[in-house]
């Protein structure tokens, strides 16, 4: 997540600093505010605390189980590092991290278990938009997870058809995205019809929103919806390897709503 707070004068952000809280075993990271940014069990570093968090990973359900493990994971926003840490630690996959605010990165190294950049782990203090838009970044992640949010946490800081269309773009074939969507002035239909926009809306699904109004959003780049059957193993195989309710996604998981794909269809016609 990012903080852009600016300056009096308007020349430079002013990063809000990142403090943190503990209560019952977990330590969470705020910024400025008293919105949490993200958390780690203090006992169990690698365990995806949060079950908003949990959910982002549920692109594991459209890899195959010999997959999951490989190939480059990126994510967009730091926040605490559990999906950074996640990927890099208990997948072993190659990971990136892009976070815009110094202080958190700092912050995830000093309290919340981030190592040090090594050949597998790199992490980047720059603009998610101007990342993503890189040429040279083209088709080289393989799993893209959002999480951008400032310290207001009022609604997802890039959510436009040109950002969505540079985060397909980044993607492998066969690649997967999940994005967070939050926050007191976020549309889930806006930021959705965007990503079908970009995607196709056979290539977008959705969770249903957890109790704290977390809406995660799945798009992939030609990716084949495998059989029931085929998913539920995979469920059971992640559950198993790394105790996360992969059955339970299953129930949550639906693709786009008829408003949306109607939406889409009278724009393309018109």
């Amino acid at each position: 997540m990012i903080s852009n707070k600016k300056n009096k004068s308007g020349a430079k952000p002013v990063w809000a600093p990142a403090t943190l809280s503990e209560f019952d075993g977990v330590r969470f990271l705020h910024l400025d505010s008293i919105w949490v940014q993200g958390a780690m069990r203090i006992r169990k570093p690698q365990q995806l605390e949060l079950e908003y968090i949990q959910r982002m990973m549920v692109w594991m359900l459209w890899r195959e189980s010999a997959q999951l493990r490989e190939g480059h994971a990126v994510q967009l926003g730091l926040g605490a590092a559990a999906i950074t840490r996640f990927c890099h630690k208990m997948l072993r996959m190659r990971t990136t991290a892009v976070e815009i605010n110094p202080t958190v990165i700092s912050a995830c190294r000093a309290w919340f278990h981030l190592p040090e950049d090594d050949a597998k782990l790199t992490v980047v203090n720059a603009d998610a938009a101007s990342w993503v838009a890189e040429p040279q970044q083209a088709g080289t992640a393989d799993v893209l997870n959002i999480d951008l949010y400032d310290h207001d946490a009022a609604s997802p800081v890039l959510d436009d058809e040109a950002f969505y269309a540079h985060c397909r773009d980044l993607l492998s074939e066969g690649g997967l995205m999940t994005v967070n969507l939050f926050g007191r002035d976020a549309s889930f239909t806006r930021s959705a019809l965007r990503i079908a926009k970009v995607f196709g809306s056979d290539q977008v699904w959705s969770l249903a929103p957890t109790k704290e109004g977390n809406t995660i959003v799945v798009a992939a780049r030609g990716v084949a919806v495998p059989d029931r059957e085929e998913l539920e193993r995979r469920a059971a195989n992640i559950e198993s390897q790394f105790s996360l309710p992969a059955r339970k996604w299953l129930r949550l998981v639906r693709p786009l709503p008829l408003n949306i794909i109607q939406q889409l269809q009278a724009e393309s016609t018109t």
